[in-house]
């Protein structure tokens, strides 16, 4: 079921670390080939031996084995790896990861690593519930790894409440799913947009927007996860995708951006238009700096080739087209007559009006708005988990033709 599939089992001090012999054991039966690292402080729960045993690999806890001589390299560890999951993760360890200190092999092997990342809190209730530990759970998520949420039950202290870690069962089982669901978009072309435009006025100066083109990347890196072939065409950015595959093409304005696209406009599958077009450019370029002078300066602007608008007139019936509409006012208006004019399949909604919502944040709250006046309303969500249900929702558009 998983035979070729390379899973990191990154084991933290807590109780609950005798808890992935069993996930190992189960893996292990799935035909997964899977590696352990352990903190120094998992070592006091359970024995590397053991974890050797069942995975058939060496074990590995620190970085130079003082015995062999040899030098555990966390760079190849998290190459290697299709998957990365930390089982039980401790309060310290999730800390650790959500603040980058590196001071063991886990955290390392984290920060080197380029697959997905899972991670399994187990804690005791208070530690769980403190406002510290949420907060780092939750900078984990906005980075895109997976939180597999703690269940309620009986606890090491005796408490019942949540912070055990999931059964290993469960936790072989998403994994199974995962590596099934990851082929879901495998053979099909994904064409998306990300980022701002800079429209320029002289060679100093431009006309832009606050778009950090966060959404856009990772719903490419989402795309990309799941197999499909991903072009990104992005505007002005300092992000990066995490995804090796996604074929990045790096523009500057409205125009460049609407050639790159227009190049691909018969080859894609699917299109997602998430990037923050200029509606409007300068009429006229100065070709030397403008100086600063007594009174005004008019800058007369003209209107920018509509991108998605274009898409979708030469739209063919095996294509997805899905749009994104900020707004800030008469919104779902808005975005219902966008739908039908750009002839797009979704138009996904944000407001401005919503906290937490928008440009440069971490998460956004978004509304699909379908061309017959469905509505699907989500709450406020990390970024990655919002790019993971637009993916959703492209596949099931896929799967009803």
């Amino acid at each position: 079921m998983l035979k070729g599939k390379k899973i990191l089992i990154a084991v933290s001090g807590s109780i609950a670390a005798y808890k992935t012999t069993y996930l190992v054991r189960a893996l292990k039966k799935l035909q997964a080939e899977v590696k352990v690292i352990m903190t120094s402080s998992a070592c006091d729960f359970i024995g590397p031996l053991t974890l050797s045993t069942v995975s058939g690999n060496p074990v590995h806890s620190k970085f130079y084995n003082s015995d062999s001589g040899e030098w555990t390299n966390h760079v190849d560890l998290g190459l290697w790896s299709d998957l990365m999951v930390v089982v039980p993760a401790s309060a310290n360890t999730i800390s650790k990861m959500a603040n980058g200190i590196c001071d063991n092999l886990l955290v390392a092997t984290y920060l080197s690593a380029k697959c997905p990342v899972w991670f399994a809190p187990a804690m005791d209730l208070d530690m769980y519930k403190h406002p510290s530990t949420l907060i780092n759970i939750q900078k984990l998520k906005d980075f895109g790894n997976v939180c597999i949420e703690s269940p309620s039950g009986e606890l090491a202290s005796g408490l019942i409440g949540e912070g055990r870690v999931e059964e290993p069962d469960v936790i072989s089982e998403k994994i199974k799913q995962f590596f099934l669901l990851e082929q879901d978009f495998s053979g099909k072309s994904v064409l998306i947009t990300a980022g701002p435009t800079f429209e320029a006025i002289d060679p100093v100066r431009f006309i832009g927007n606050h778009s950090s083109g966060k959404m856009g990347i990772v719903i490419a890196d989402e795309f990309a996860s799941r197999g499909a072939n991903v072009t990104l065409i992005c505007g002005p950015s300092t992000l990066r995708h995490k995804n090796e595959s996604i074929t990045r093409v790096n523009i500057v304005s409205a125009q460049d951006m609407f050639l790159a696209v227009d190049k691909l406009r018969d080859t894609f599958d699917v299109a997602v238009m998430a990037a923050a077009v200029a509606d409007y450019t300068p009429a006229d370029f100065f070709i030397e700096k403008v100086k600063k002078k007594e009174g005004d300066l008019k800058v007369k602007l003209k209107r920018t080739t509509d991108i998605i608008k274009s898409l979708g007139e030469s739209k063919k019936p095996h294509q997805v087209l899905i749009g994104f509409a900020m707004e800030t006012q008469n919104e779902i208006e808005n975005a219902k007559k966008k739908v039908i004019v750009k002839n797009a399949d979704i138009i996904v909604l944000n407001s401005l009006k919503d906290k937490g919502a928008g440009f440069k944040t971490d998460t956004n709250k978004v509304t699909f708005v379908y061309p017959n006046n469905k509505l699907k309303e989500f709450e406020l969500k990390s970024k990655p988990d919002v790019a993971r249900d637009i993916v959703n929702a492209v596949k099931d558009l896929l799967n009803n033709d």
